[in-house]
């Protein structure tokens, strides 16, 4: 009897002990759930506020893009000759926008459409980023002959008679010690050297004396070989590989956590 009492008990005990388990662990999921969903909105709120921040300055260059270019400097000015910062801008801008809106509307409002578009629109996007950055790794020349094709021919169209353009390809030159976009031969038959029959003193930087030798002639510019702004920028990027490498690793993380959250949030709404 005792036996059978102190069984029943411990029975009893058990019994109990079940349903205090499966109670708890809904409020712990339900906590987990409310985290993540708070993480989410925070998260795409700063998505959001950064991609009208990105539209407002893709605008600003589009409008405005000397000032801008004077406000930061050569590497804006760099940047200028291989993309149009201003539509790239407006672009990611618009991008971040929706993704955002999309990321806190989602989450807000347990909206299963807003996040499944959410989760495949990151996934293009980080699909893209890493096959862009395998054809920049492994296609780099055939990147630069693109680029040539698209580069030089507006050089030797422009330098020296559209002011902006070649305000911008001054400050280029200036900033990174370097000259046209592959040598000196870019500016070969442009208005500057048909109206001044030298070269830009740019490309005629004497590296060793710190100095521009001029006048820029031909045979000067072949002397001092200054290197193509084109080779520089990648020199640029080579010589900081660490820094870029953490980033764009960085970058990469942050799309997939908020992939796996958006695919989480939409997994565990009814």
């Amino acid at each position: 009897m005792l036996e059978s009492g102190m069984s029943a008990q411990v029975g009893g005990g058990g019994r109990e002990q079940g349903p205090n388990t499966r109670i708890c662990l809904p409020g712990a999921t339900m906590q987990c759930f409310r985290f993540i969903k708070t993480m989410m909105i925070l998260f795409n709120m700063l998505i959001f506020l950064c991609g009208v921040a990105l539209l407002a300055v893709g605008i600003w260059v589009s409008v405005d893009g000397p000032s801008f270019m004077k406000i930061f400097g050569p590497l804006s000015s760099s940047a200028m000759q291989f993309v149009n910062v201003g539509y790239l801008l407006i672009a990611a801008g618009a991008v971040l926008l929706t993704l955002g809106f999309l990321g806190c509307y989602g989450a807000q409002t347990e909206n299963k459409c807003a996040l499944i578009m959410f989760f495949f629109i990151l996934l293009v996007i980080f699909v893209a980023e890493v096959a862009a950055a395998v054809v920049a790794l492994v296609y780099t020349t055939v990147a630069e002959n693109f680029l040539t094709l698209m580069v030089v021919p507006t050089i030797k169209k422009e330098y020296g008679s559209q002011k902006d353009f070649t305000q911008v390809w001054n400050s280029t030159m200036e900033g990174l010690k370097c000259c046209g976009f592959n040598n000196y031969t870019d500016f070969e038959d442009s208005p500057y050297v048909k109206e001044n029959n030298v070269f830009p003193p740019y490309c005629c930087f004497d590296h060793d004396n710190g100095t521009f030798v001029e006048p820029c002639t031909s045979v000067e510019a072949q002397y001092q070989k200054v290197e193509g702004c084109f080779d520089q920028l990648l020199y640029d990027i080579r010589t900081n590989a660490v820094t870029v490498g953490g980033v764009a690793a960085g970058i990469g993380g942050l799309e997939l956590a908020a992939m796996i959250v958006s695919m989480y949030l939409y997994c565990n709404l009814k």
